[in-house]
């Protein structure tokens, strides 16, 4: 396959780019989004799943298996015709990215074939510096377009907007698009700055469409709802497919968000297929999409398929992770202590309810540092990243649910600014964002039909057994992690309080020692600290 590549800008130079007018042509994309360094199966909760379970067909996912159901679905296409892609947030979230870093990544992605990559919000975490390690080592082209890394010297130069690839004598543009709160949930750093996706998305399919590309794929991270407003907003668009929000989309699956594809009415009046494939690994996304001669979507038909215990690993992948685990197993598999029921950290309910494992971080948080007269603690339900299964708990679950290598830290705020953090944090619940507020020494209710800003009520501090209105003049010591207290996922309010103290002890050490605690055995539970009023 023959490959140009193209920023938004360098489009413009090739208006005499076209393509011959064939008969209607059919490209099968496959697609994976929010993979997250998840290199092992999951069980069906998604939390760690262990080599026992495995074996007796419980878990879902692993590399193994993707690498096998990516290779015997791209053979089904006789023609050739296929397109591989990622939606992003291939960072973070397991402990093989924790020890390696991008490296285990792109290790793996180089040989899985990868026709295109976007970028997530996630491939930041680590700053500019690790992003760049990632794009140098990748054989593959990873795309961001409504981002300008132009004043950072790591980025300059070295990532593109939009990516045109030959296939059966099509060409295909494919533009990227991340969400434009990166800079508030991760590490861009100052010099790279986030533009207006609708905007910048319009420009680059109108510079692909005028070089004479009328076959478009919008491959994105902005989150499904965003993805909707994008395919209703911009007449060049033909497909989207997404990541960022994680969501399941299936004709057949229970549980699903909407069918896939989702059609959505662009302005033309032609319909838009949405399509995104949920997380981890544990689905390929597979779409089979119609062009007529002009280009036109006339046809999008699929389903994502669910990796199960019936898809047959990949013998030379599953020798290399094993490698790659030898070192980490020892200490990793160390336990600290059990849990009687399973500790629901879901995605589902972490960004949108109080959950148990919201509680359970908190409560931990706030027993760490009650004695330094610490009396409220906010986590981001976006911070908690796997559940626990029933059972024993291992050092490696609680990095997994954990895996960000934040630190304890602390701040005092007024009441009004206590209150302002809420609001922030149910502002953008309808997108799951991660700013969710899990709580403890604290009470609060949210209206989600109230416009954002004015959520908040019946905000209650506790002291002791008993429980009183906060008052919004006083001040109150909190405890976050040093992400949010610097103002990441838009808690503005903590960067700009008194006190701050961001060195505290790593968070997954604080989650561990409060389960030793406990005696070594933790029971999950949810008391009602967090009201939803419909």
């Amino acid at each position: 396959m023959k490959r140009l590549l193209l920023g938004a800008t360098a489009l413009t130079l090739c208006a005499g780019f076209s393509s011959a007018a064939h008969a209607d042509f059919t490209l099968n994309i496959l697609h994976i989004n929010d993979f997250h360094s998840r290199f092992d199966p999951i069980t069906g909760t998604d939390s760690n799943c262990n080599a026992e379970d495995d074996a007796a067909g419980e878990c879902f996912g692993g590399i193994a298996r993707l690498k096998t159901i990516i290779d015997d679905t791209r053979a089904k296409y006789e023609d050739g015709n296929s397109l591989l892609l990622s939606a992003g947030d291939n960072f973070q979230g397991s402990l093989y990215y924790t020890t390696y870093k991008s490296k285990v990544v792109s290790d793996f992605f180089n040989q899985m074939g990868f026709d295109v990559v976007a970028t997530g919000n996630h491939e930041f975490d680590d700053g500019p510096e690790e992003f760049m390690k990632f794009i140098e080592a990748a054989e593959f082209p990873i795309i961001g377009g409504n981002f300008d890394v132009t004043r950072d010297e790591n980025l300059r130069g070295k990532i593109k907007g939009s990516f045109v690839i030959e296939i059966g004598g099509e060409k295909i543009g494919i533009i990227g698009a991340t969400t434009e709160d990166t800079p508030e949930i991760a590490s861009p750093g100052p010099n790279v700055e986030f533009t207006d996706v609708i905007q910048y998305v319009r420009g680059a399919s109108e510079a692909l469409d005028a070089a004479g590309v009328n076959k478009i794929i919008l491959l994105s991270h902005i989150g499904y709802t965003v993805d909707m407003d994008v395919a209703a907003a911009l007449p060049l668009v033909d497909v989207i497919v997404g990541g960022h929000s994680h969501t399941l989309l299936s004709n057949t699956a229970e549980g699903a968000a909407g069918p896939y594809p989702t059609m959505v009415t662009n302005p033309d009046g032609v319909e838009v297929p949405v399509v995104q494939a949920n997380q981890y690994g544990k689905y390929l996304g597979d779409i089979a999409i119609t062009w007529d001669d002009n280009g036109v979507v006339t046809k999008a038909e699929g389903e994502p398929y669910l990796i199960d215990a019936s898809v047959v690993g990949n013998e030379d992948f599953a020798g290399q992770l094993a490698e790659l685990a030898a070192p980490i197993e020892e200490a990793m598999g160390v336990v600290i202590g059990t849990t009687t029921a399973d500790i629901d950290g879901s995605r589902e309910t972490c960004r949108v309810v109080e959950c148990q494992m919201g509680n359970l971080v908190a409560d931990a948080m706030l027993d760490r540092v009650v004695d330094q007269g610490v009396t409220i603690a906010i986590q981001n339900g976006g911070g908690l990243r796997a559940s626990i299964d029933a059972g024993e708990i291992t050092v490696g679950e609680v990095i997994t649910v954990l895996p960000f290598s934040n630190t304890l830290a602390t701040v005092d705020l007024s009441g009004a600014d206590v209150i302002e953090a809420l609001e922030n944090g149910v502002s953008d619940i309808e997108n799951g964002a991660g700013r969710f507020p899990q709580v403890a020494g604290l009470k609060y209710s949210y209206t989600l039909a109230s416009p954002a800003g004015e959520r908040i009520s019946d905000v209650m501090v506790g002291s002791g057994d008993t429980w009183a209105p906060i008052d919004e003049a006083a001040t109150y010591s909190i405890v976050t992690n040093n992400y949010m207290r610097g103002g990441g996922d838009g808690y503005g309010t903590f960067a700009e309080g008194d006190n701050p103290y961001d060195f505290g002890p790593p968070l997954e050490q604080v989650l561990a020692d409060f389960i030793a605690k406990q005696g070594g055995e933790y029971t999950p539970y949810t008391d009602g600290r967090i009201t939803v009023i419909e």
